[in-house]
């Protein structure tokens, strides 16, 4: 019992890291996109 018990929480503990560092990834590329954006702003105001 102890055996299925540390099993599902380290389960758990993966599954969680896992959303977490790909809703990281989906935040660093949505500022990457806005960066490029405000760049070709520029590039074409000048």
């Amino acid at each position: 019992m102890k055996k299925m018990i540390v099993i599902l929480v380290t389960s758990l503990v993966f599954l969680s890291g896992c959303n977490t560092i790909a809703g990281a990834g989906e935040d660093i590329q949505d500022g990457g996109s806005t960066i490029t954006k405000a760049a070709d702003d520029v590039k074409s105001a000048l």
